[in-house]
């Protein structure tokens, strides 16, 4: 996640869409709003205070980020709720008369938003900060302690990792059959089909997720990830067939290669594989605080249903899908097809 807020919209909305860090930031903050109509609202003379700017600076950043603030929870008031909100307010933040026929108020959310916009503000600048540890607390908590296998507490993780299992002994008995090549070729043609579906070897990848040399790159995959690599060993694993049939004999690398690379343009797969790219992308900068440069492209902002899928209480270990008698029949079903 970048460590400047104020860059970033894809960053920003990361950390306002997870509501669990939220809560924790609202919690932690303590900001005394006012609560109306099941929201804890701020006005904009409080946010003024609060972030000790002008009205002016407040005034230029609903200009220049009004949508960006409304989909957070900037809303204008009028009629029966402003006249009700008046009389809420009037003498505990500002008599805003009987003239006002609009006001403008931000609930927490957009509040925390002005927070992450304003690089003028000392107090913002701090909040900012503030909240970057509690997103990385949060996060690693509700993982369990640690992001490294928060991959594996999807639900459709398990099915995914077991087919490409299957996908994957189809392509290593396609190497040994149709193949020319020593007993090296096994991780290098993984490689090259990481570096098809992700643009990373296997090395650049632990590099970037600081994993251990020992550790297993797949079993950090995200389940799109998987299908994309399973849709890819499958393909080439009869492409490999064909053409040693076609031709009488085992195929050289470069031929292979040249299978590979038709792969690597085929439209069919395009789709499953851009998919891949911005989910792992995507994820891993908001949940493992790691960036894929060669994947800076495809970043997007991790929906909140993503949040609730790896955090959410539906989440669940490992550990804890494989004892769940549910999951153990979705994989008799898979392994009796």
């Amino acid at each position: 996640m970048a460590n400047d807020l104020t860059s970033s919209s894809i960053d920003r909305q990361n950390v306002l869409n997870n509501r669990y860090a939220l809560e924790k930031i609202e919690e932690h903050l303590a900001f005394e709003g006012l609560e109306f109509d099941g929201d804890t609202l701020f006005t904009k003379q409080q946010l003024i205070d609060l972030f000790d700017i002008s009205d002016s600076t407040i005034e230029k950043t609903l200009a220049s980020y009004g949508d960006e603030l409304k989909a957070n929870g900037y809303q204008l008031l009028k009629g029966k709720k402003l006249k009700d909100f008046k009389e809420l307010v009037a003498g505990t933040v500002i008599d805003y008369g009987t003239k006002t026929t609009i006001l403008g108020v931000f609930n927490f959310r957009a509040m925390l938003n002005v927070a992450m916009l304003l690089t003028e503000s000392e107090k913002a600048k701090a909040i900012r900060s503030r909240v970057l540890d509690i997103v990385i607390d949060v996060v690693a908590e509700r993982a369990g302690g640690h992001t490294k296998f928060i991959n594996q507490r999807d639900a459709d993780y398990l099915p995914s990792a077991y087919r490409e299992y299957s996908y994957r002994k189809v392509f290593t008995d396609a190497l040994d059959q149709y193949l020319e090549m020593g007993k090296f070729k096994y991780g290098v043609y993984t490689n090259k089909i990481y570096q098809l579906v992700f643009k990373e070897n296997a090395k650049e990848y632990k590099q970037i997720l600081k994993l251990a040399k020992t550790d297993n790159v797949r079993e950090t995959l995200y389940a799109e990830v998987l299908k994309a690599i399973a849709s890819i060993e499958n393909g080439l694993a009869e492409d490999m067939k064909n053409k040693s049939a076609s031709l009488g004999r085992k195929l050289k690398p470069g031929e292979l290669d040249l299978l590979l690379n038709d792969l690597d343009n085929n439209p069919y797969l395009k789709p499953v594989v851009d998919d891949a790219r911005t989910k792992m992308a995507s994820r891993d900068m908001s949940f493992r605080d790691a960036l894929h440069t060669k994947l800076e492209s495809y970043l997007q902002t991790v929906p909140e249903g993503d949040v609730e899928k790896f955090l959410g209480e539906a989440s669940r270990s490992l550990e804890e899908q494989l004892a769940d008698p549910e999951t153990l029949e979705v994989f008799k079903r898979l392994k009796d097809r």
